[in-house]
């Protein structure tokens, strides 16, 4: 391998390890030392030579996700585009999601990692920095759930946009718990469970507001 190719391999390893750490221990309970040695690496000052501070890793692993997602709910935008059906642009914020995470194959991490740094108010702070970094992409999806629900408030929309997010990642959470431990899950397949997801979604953003007929 070049030098090159060993800086690659040695951030992806760490990257790998961070993830899988982070997700079942959570972010505050896991140290520089535990993930240099779970990728692997002899010297313990691995993570900050590569990332520099734990904000800057996990940056780097949502940066990792969130561009393969985004281009994910570009290519279904594109497809939808101009639709009114509220259907279309609540796959576009499941979807991408649920796809991603079948890609990965099994077991996955990346759900519960999203769910321990959401918890985290500063943490999360780096989260919605990334998702920003698409945000013509945000902003197309806004314009067509407005397009679906004329007459809901803009402030409603945020919320419920916010409940759906979270629903969202929680329900992956639980799938991608039970497949990591051979058990059980609600639905058959990533696909079936996006399509439940999408129904509750709908359901909630169709919702009358509470105070009105």
């Amino acid at each position: 391998m070049t030098r090159d190719e060993q800086v690659s391999a040695t951030r992806e390893a760490l990257l790998a390890a961070a993830e899988r750490l982070f997700a079942e221990r959570g972010v505050h309970a896991v140290g520089n030392r535990q993930i240099s040695e779970a990728a692997g690496q002899g010297n313990n000052a691995a993570v900050s030579y590569h990332f520099g501070a734990k904000a800057d890793l996990i940056r780097a692993i949502a940066r990792k996700h969130a561009e393969q997602i985004e281009r994910i709910r570009e290519r279904m935008m594109t497809d939808i585009a101009g639709s009114t059906d509220l259907r279309d642009w609540v796959a576009c914020l499941v979807r991408p999601f649920t796809e991603h995470l079948e890609t990965l194959g099994s077991p996955t991490w990346y759900a519960r990692f999203t769910a321990q740094v959401m918890a985290d108010p500063a943490f999360n702070a780096i989260m919605v920095d990334e998702a920003l970094t698409a945000a013509p992409v945000l902003r197309l999806f806004s314009d067509g759930l407005a397009r679906c629900i004329p007459g809901q408030p803009a402030e409603l929309r945020r919320e419920r946009t916010t409940m759906a997010r979270h629903l969202i990642v929680q329900m992956c959470v639980e799938r991608e718990r039970a497949l990591a431990d051979h058990a059980p899950t609600f639905r058959p397949t990533w696909n079936a469970t996006a399509d439940s997801l999408i129904e509750a979604i709908v359901a909630m953003w169709q919702a009358p507001v509470q105070g009105t007929p």
